[in-house]
């Protein structure tokens, strides 16, 4: 399922954006001020973010750089006001987009097509090279076969850390919660806590570490959760 986190205090923008979302095939997740963004962005990892410049307790520019912080998911900027100076702005701290109001919702929706294919276009440190196997840096997984190699080196890993790795290294530098990971490996219904997700890390962990690994790891995110980090991207 995909969601797109639409942040605006606006109730009718944020509604006619919704049904657009809907549309294009997104579950929408909305926030009416700048803390309640934050707080849905590392709830539901959406795919996409489209957030209004000017809100409540926290600006767009302050919810963009936190996210930055931790995700490359693509950002849209929504703005009463087209200043260069206050584009440049939004660009440079991070977003990937800029949009002035008033704006067409058709045209928000071409515009959050264009960043989702530049996101793929660009990301080639992941090479797919069909559904069910990835290859980056010097790790190959294969889902059907429920196998990982590195540097050619076959790997004894459980089918729940095939599972992890193939998630968190399929989404280079992108941070999971690890509410997202317990529902992503788990499933909505296992009665479990965050330490689960934190044992079985830190087993994976171990398992990897007999192995030369020396431009990645699962980094921890301190008070998030975790994400694959190739070094120099």
């Amino acid at each position: 399922m995909q969601h797109m986190l639409i942040a605006d205090d606006n109730q009718d923008i944020t509604d006619i954006l919704s049904a657009y979302a809907k549309k294009e095939g997104f579950t929408p997740v909305i926030a009416a001020d700048g803390v309640e963004a934050f707080e849905l962005f590392q709830k539901y990892n959406p795919n996409v973010v489209l957030l209004d410049v000017m809100m409540p307790k926290e600006d767009g520019y302050e919810v963009c750089r936190k996210i930055r912080g931790q995700s490359n998911v693509p950002i849209i900027l929504i703005t009463a006001r087209g200043e260069d100076f206050e584009r440049i702005m939004g660009l440079d701290i991070g977003a990937d987009d800029y949009i002035v109001k008033p704006f067409s919702p058709s045209e928000v929706m071409a515009r959050v097509r264009a960043v989702l294919r530049r996101m793929v276009q660009n990301n080639t440190s992941a090479l797919v090279e069909n559904e069910n196997v990835i290859s980056i840096s010097n790790i190959t997984i294969n889902l059907d076969e429920y196998t990982m190699y590195i540097d050619n080196q076959k790997i004894s890993l459980t089918k729940k850390e095939i599972e992890t790795m193939w998630t968190l290294a399929g989404n280079p530098n992108k941070v999971f919660t690890r509410d997202n990971l317990l529902d992503s490996l788990w499933g909505f219904d296992y009665f479990g806590d965050s330490r689960t997700v934190d044992s079985h890390i830190k087993r994976l962990r171990a398992k990897l570490d007999k192995v030369e690994h020396p431009d990645w790891s699962i980094k921890t995110i301190w008070g998030v959760g975790y994400k694959f980090e190739i070094e120099g991207n």
